[in-house]
């Protein structure tokens, strides 16, 4: 990449992060990537999933069309960032940029829409052949991957889509991701004075303790995790709590184990609810279904290409995580995640080196360039 190039990079870097974009509010930025895709000569389009997925604009979809014949390469990332993320302010110093230690710096996934947007510009400039390219960048994947959920599967097209979205140094290939499944509940007991008739309260609260003593928690084997996350109950301390709330997962890269834990946390939820005199009210959510490459599959190995041709060693890896190739995969498209070289996400002190971005335009191109039929 040449120094010309690397410097307009990091411009459009910068000026991406310093554009707000919470989830639920990506409308000014998908506009400011509307209007740059337009310029690199993309047909673009806003979808209309803003009122399903609680954003105040759709998922973007935009098309470059091909010069040469071959595989449809989709690129996608995500336009929303987490909080504290208003007012970004970057900072470079010896190659790295961070924020200026108030926000997150939202590299997640403002890098991968600067790779992006960088890819076409070189496309542009070299006049390298290149198959048809498709671009998709989704709103509210920090709060539940809505947006790549709401796609409708008319738009999810294509041979083969990167989504650069996964943390670790460029290089790395994520090819497999668990399913995952998430439960509210709601304990009901029998409110009392704790000081004067104990006897004749039922507390939810103890409950839902007795509940999560049940459970199977943590790192249940090498691909299952569970895990409560949130429990809120009563209000005084003389009172015997009448309700008390409870959240939770599951997660693993086997289905069928997923399911086994996930009937044995709503058996502990059950059980304790009924051995403590109460009910539970119990809500489970399949947030997104997992998947698993095989090494050998001949997507993959496009993938693999273009990372070795880029100058990285290739990384194979399984995560624990998700991300929006779990909802673009239900939706028919072949969806590789890519390390992007992010670190720390979801922080202040999140950052990520220039070259990294660099690295991931070269392996956009690379990869690219294989989608071309010989």
């Amino acid at each position: 990449m040449g120094t010309r190039d690397a410097s307009r990079l990091l411009d459009t870097f910068l000026e991406a992060v310093r554009i707000d974009s919470p989830s639920g509010e990506e409308a000014a930025f998908a506009r400011w990537c509307a209007d740059r895709l337009t310029a690199l000569g993309c047909d673009v389009r806003i979808d209309a999933t803003a009122s399903v997925t609680g954003s105040d604009t759709g998922n973007l979809i935009a098309e470059l069309g091909p010069t040469a014949d071959g595989a449809t390469i989709v690129l996608s990332a995500h336009m929303d960032t987490v909080e504290p993320g208003r007012g970004i302010e970057p900072v470079l110093a010896d190659g790295v940029v961070r924020s200026s230690g108030d926000t997150v710096l939202g590299s997640d996934d403002k890098a991968g829409v600067a790779a992006i947007l960088e890819t076409l510009e070189a496309l542009r400039e070299s006049g390298r052949p290149h198959a048809r390219v498709r671009v998709l960048l989704t709103t509210g994947e920090e709060v539940g991957l809505r947006g790549a959920g709401a796609l409708d599967p008319a738009d999810c097209s294509g041979d083969v889509c990167l989504v650069l979205d996964a943390a670790g140094a460029v290089g790395g290939i994520v090819t497999g991701a668990p399913s995952h499944h998430t439960f509210n509940a709601t304990f009901h007991g029998v409110a009392a004075h704790a000081g004067v008739q104990p006897e004749k309260g039922r507390s939810a609260i103890v409950m839902a303790a007795r509940a999560i003593a049940l459970m199977p928690l943590g790192r249940l084997d090498e691909h299952t995790t569970s895990n409560v996350g949130d429990i809120r109950g009563g209000g005084a301390t003389n009172v015997v709590p009448a309700e008390c709330f409870l959240t939770g997962e599951c997660r693993s890269l086997d289905a069928a184990r997923v399911e086994e834990v996930r009937l044995a946390m709503d058996d502990a939820l059950k059980t304790a609810a009924r051995d403590g005199g109460g009910s539970v009210d119990v809500v489970w959510t399949k947030e997104y279904d997992g998947y698993r490459f095989a090494d050998d599959d001949p997507l993959l190995a496009i993938v693999v290409e273009g990372v070795r041709a880029a100058g990285y060693e290739p990384c194979l890896f399984v995560t624990g995580g998700g991300s929006d190739a779990n909802k673009l995969l239900s939706k028919g498209l072949p969806a590789i995640a890519l390390s992007c070289g992010m670190t720390d996400v979801h922080g202040t002190s999140e950052s990520i080196a220039v070259s990294d971005i660099e690295g991931l335009v070269r392996v956009l191109l690379a990869t690219l360039d294989r989608a071309v039929s010989s």
